[in-house]
């Protein structure tokens, strides 16, 4: 590497001395492998640095004028005191740009905290001195940099972006409210056919006199279970009264109705009763709107036929 390196230095002084090195020669040293990428790099001279104090103090001379301090402003102070450093009783030393670490952000943005409350602290009582005010009046009114036109723009996407998302927002409340809805519309529906199932098997024991209570129909809960369980148990108790008992003497307990002229086999083919006069209209009394055809006619009508004869 150092032959190399001593290689590489000749071949810049020789560049300098006699010129740029002949083609033959740098095919010779790439294939010796003297060249590689990066190695040949064009090495520019360094700037000599001059220190004019001559012609700086001249450039001062032309930019410095010399104005009040209300058209300038400009404040050389130390930082005000560090509070936290008082509070916690620390000797606050000369602090000078070495003390302060400038890889700390914490401690580089306190120093300007506390460089700038300095200012104001200074500044704040030269400008009441010279009458200018300091706090904006209460009908401030300052030009904008942007147009009225362009804010219009703004303001015009802004609520078109709000208006977006609160249609998105409507609508995905309606989905979860229609998953909801759902959920309790099934859920109701599960519970009136409950309802309604053990409401109809409480009917068909009551109708089969298996039970006596009468809580699944409507109002009997007003009117309590306590009155009407008493008044079932009371009848239970006594039983029949006189005239149930003496129409169930009479006429029995009525037997099967529901059903009773439903037709059965037996019935159907039975034919003892049908009467094909009767059906096919050729017999039997014939009956009009008002009433039978061989209605009697009037004592007037009698007295014109015997009239006639």
């Amino acid at each position: 590497m150092v032959e190399i390196d001593e290689d590489f230095q000749l071949g810049f002084e020789s560049e300098e001395d006699e010129g740029e090195l002949s083609d033959s020669e740098l095919q010779e040293a790439f294939g010796k492998g003297l060249l590689k990428p990066g190695m040949n790099v064009p090495r520019d001279k360094p700037k000599k640095a001059i220190n004019d104090v001559e012609g700086l103090k001249k450039s001062l001379t032309e930019l410095k004028k010399n104005l009040p301090w209300v058209e300038r402003l400009d404040l050389t102070n130390h930082p005000a005191v560090d509070i936290a450093a008082k509070a916690e009783n620390r000797s606050e030393q000369n602090e000078s740009n070495e003390d302060i670490n400038a890889e700390d952000d914490f401690q580089r943005e306190m120093y300007f905290y506390r460089q700038a409350q300095a200012s104001v602290l200074e500044a704040l009582p030269k400008l009441h001195k010279f009458k200018i005010s300091t706090k904006r009046p209460e009908d401030y009114f300052a030009e904008m940099a942007k147009s009225d036109q362009q804010m219009q723009k703004i303001r015009k996407n802004l609520l078109i972006k709000q208006t977006s998302m609160e249609k998105s927002e409507r609508a995905k409340k309606l989905r979860e409210q229609r998953k909801f809805g759902k959920k309790v519309q099934t859920e109701v529906l599960q519970k009136r056919q409950k309802e309604k199932k053990a409401m109809m098997s409480a009917v068909k024991k009551y109708q089969k006199g298996m039970t006596d209570k009468l809580d699944f129909l409507e109002g009997d809960q007003d009117k309590g279970k306590k009155g009407a369980s008493a008044t079932k148990s009371h009848i239970n108790k006594k039983g029949p009264n006189a005239k149930r008992k003496f129409k169930d003497q009479k006429f029995g307990f009525g037997g099967k109705k529901k059903g009773s002229k439903w037709n059965t086999k037996d019935s159907h083919n039975d034919v003892s009763g049908f009467r094909g006069k009767v059906a096919h209209g050729k017999g039997g009394k014939k009956f009009g709107k008002g009433g039978k055809t061989n209605k009697r006619p009037g004592k007037e009508a009698r007295r014109k036929t015997k009239a006639r004869k």
